[in-house]
């Protein structure tokens, strides 16, 4: 989802978070966004400078490595705004890091998938005993490969599971030092250039119920004094998904839209419109709604995070799970975008 996206959150982390908090930034028309390397349609208006335009404020990006980096960097107050799949997401607000889901990136569905090496000698799940599988731990990847696991009764124990981020499976990968990558582009396109799919998140999820996505979160503090920014910013989101859903065709290897995709996601653009196929993309309307971001406790956001929570804390990932993640999903801008 994707990455991602995804180590637990450490309370110092969340200390020095608190401590400092944003009150340089208060009154400033500052941001500072993390992301990641998901291939997604709003990667065209960070490179037209979309969010500037509009809102007038600096926004310095920071691309960081997966979601557990950026969930740690909203914790810190290095980052106010971050993308992350559902799994880091519900580990940093089980461990009280005050953040909220306010945009749904992206329902990964088929966008991100468990590959093997050919050659290897994997062909189902359960091959995958005492082989060796390269994905970022607390990622959405690493919730659905022990969800997938367990329903296929494969012990995760009899796997090699590494916590590996995607340039590392990448790099992994080509030395063949791993038999398995559960992980989404642009490392996956070139995973299936050399091996089989075994299953996507969107099979797992169709068997188990137990789906996957990716969120924009913000730091509470950030969002407290900056309303006016995040209904923009959405805005912002909500188009740039709209500009590709509407004309899917336009989006070719060619286009200025796809070469931006490429160039802030790390992808070959030749890839890039099978990779944006993959996900779905949910407008704002459907966004504030229950089966979203609406609904309090009975969100569909809230009732992932919390699904996704409890088998975390099954595998012992976490400590505690909350009795509502609604503490964690702010439907207020999505509401008001069009």
């Amino acid at each position: 989802m994707a990455a991602t996206r995804r180590t637990s959150i450490q309370t110092a982390a969340l200390a020095v978070g608190m401590a400092l908090g944003f009150s340089a930034l208060a009154q400033t028309r500052e941001v500072v966004i993390g992301y990641q390397d998901m291939v997604v349609p709003w990667r065209h208006a960070q490179e037209t400078r979309e969010v500037e335009k509009r809102t007038g404020y600096k926004v310095t990006y920071r691309k960081l490595g997966s979601g557990a980096e950026v969930v740690r960097a909203l914790a810190s107050g290095a980052i106010h705004i971050g993308e992350a799949g559902s799994s880091p997401i519900a580990s940093a607000i089980s461990q009280g890091v005050p953040i909220e889901v306010f945009w749904v990136l992206d329902n990964i569905n088929d966008a991100e998938a468990l590959v093997a090496r050919n050659g290897a000698g994997v062909n189902s799940l359960a091959d995958l005993k005492g082989k060796k599988v390269g994905l970022p731990y607390v990622s959405t990847t690493h919730f659905h490969a022990l969800v997938a696991l367990q329903d296929a009764g494969v012990d995760p124990k009899s796997v090699q599971i590494l916590n590996l981020r995607p340039p590392e499976i990448l790099a992994a990968w080509e030395r063949g030092d791993i038999d398995a990558t559960f992980v989404w582009d642009p490392v996956l396109a070139k995973a299936k250039a050399g091996g089989k799919v075994i299953v996507t998140s969107g099979q797992i999820a169709a068997r188990t119920g137990k789906a996957t996505f990716d969120g924009l979160a913000v730091s509470k503090s950030f969002a407290k004094e900056h309303d006016a920014f995040l209904a923009q910013f959405v805005q912002v989101l909500a188009d740039a998904d709209k500009a590709y859903t509407v004309n899917k065709a336009a989006w070719n290897a060619d286009s200025a839209e796809v070469k931006s995709l490429a160039k802030w996601s790390g992808a070959e653009a030749p890839t890039v419109p099978a990779s944006l196929a993959l996900y779905a993309f949910v407008p704002p309307t459907e966004q504030a709604s229950n089966q979203w971001l609406g609904g309090g406790k009975d969100s569909g956001v809230a009732k992932s995070l919390a699904a996704t929570a409890a088998f975390l804390k099954e595998q012992g990932t976490i400590q505690n799970v909350l009795p509502d993640y609604a503490v964690g999903v702010n439907p207020a801008w999505v509401r008001r975008a069009k």
